[in-house]
């Protein structure tokens, strides 16, 4: 899964740049690349490998005419595998077949069993024999044959908060990023419907193609048949969040040429659950030459660009 595309000129600079995820990538992995770049190639994107290991994503990057596409990912795939699944994916040059369950019956994930086969066949495609029945169906997202049929639904909902707070602490913009994954192991075609509390506060909403969109667009109620197994029914953005369940508060002394920052992380009130996997970026100036940093709880790190500091929390509570 790609989870963002740059678009780099001769110099290194970003000049588009897309993100494919609600986890955003930082701008700084193209300052690592570029670093790369000119320490391996002297400047020259051409003369690297199209596949660069950094030290947080895998980077694929193609040059032309000046210009550098850069994409990340965080997910390592085997290159054979990737190509089966692009070949089937795509028809005289435009996608066609893109549901996840009939790809996997086309192409079977690699495991022992596959690997033991194809040392023995010398065969290296794990390609399927037959075409999967799903893509007749009229609901291709989900498979004929349901296999371990619970009779069970479950369904999770992940949000993430996108906040900028100020050096006094106070809050100057606020977004959520959601996400609700469904668990289903259903039997049959089921019918199911959702319908949310408030969702005149939903904005940048995508949905799988199971959903029906007349009965969202009519009375925000989600319709739908859903695929079996786990999949992502939707995703959303809700803007302008007027507080977030955790405070900031940065602290700056200087003395004699010597600069102290503490910065304080901790809920306002008792949300009833954890909060997972918190994140702090700030900035420091152009002008420091070294800086040591440590953390009470969690980890501290310096981007590739020298003056971005990420602090890592795996909880609050």
């Amino acid at each position: 899964m790609l989870q963002c595309i740059f678009l780099l000129s001769d110099s290194g600079e970003v000049m588009v740049e897309k993100q494919m995820t609600a986890h955003r990538v930082d701008r700084a992995i193209c300052g690592w690349f570029w670093n790369y770049v000119v320490v391996h190639a002297a400047g020259d994107p051409s003369k690297i490998l199209q596949v660069v290991v950094s030290p947080t994503h895998y980077l694929f990057q193609i040059y032309r005419n000046g210009v550098t596409f850069l994409t990340c990912t965080q997910v390592e795939m085997s290159p054979l595998m990737a190509i089966e699944i692009l070949d089937e994916m795509m028809d005289n040059g435009f996608p066609l077949t893109t549901e996840p369950n009939i790809l996997k019956e086309m192409i079977a994930p690699p495991n022992i069993v596959n690997k033991m086969l194809n040392v023995v066949t010398g065969k290296s495609s794990t390609l399927g024999s037959k075409l999967p029945d799903a893509t007749a169906s009229f609901v291709p997202w989900r498979t004929t044959v349901v296999k371990d049929a619970s009779n069970e639904v479950y369904v999770n909902i992940v949000e993430e908060l996108d906040a900028c707070i100020n050096r006094e602490g106070v809050l100057v913009k606020c977004e959520a990023y959601g996400e609700i994954q469904v668990n289903c192991s259903l039997p049959g075609v089921p019918e199911l419907t959702m319908s949310f509390a408030n969702p005149s506060i939903i904005n940048d909403f995508t949905f799988h193609p199971c959903i029906r969109f007349r009965p969202w667009e009519s009375n925000q109620i989600l319709s739908f048949v859903p695929p079996d197994g786990q999949f992502k029914l939707m995703s959303y953005r809700v803007k302008k969040l007027k507080k977030t369940p955790i405070y900031v508060k940065p602290q700056l002394t200087s003395d004699s040429g010597n600069c102290r920052v503490n910065v304080m992380v901790g809920t306002r009130n008792d949300p009833g659950k954890p909060i997972d996997s918190i994140t702090v970026q700030f900035q420091l100036p152009p002008l420091i030459v070294s800086a040591d940093l440590t953390a009470n709880y969690g980890t501290v790190d310096i981007l590739a660009d020298k003056v971005s500091v990420l602090c890592h929390l795996p909880s609050v509570s």
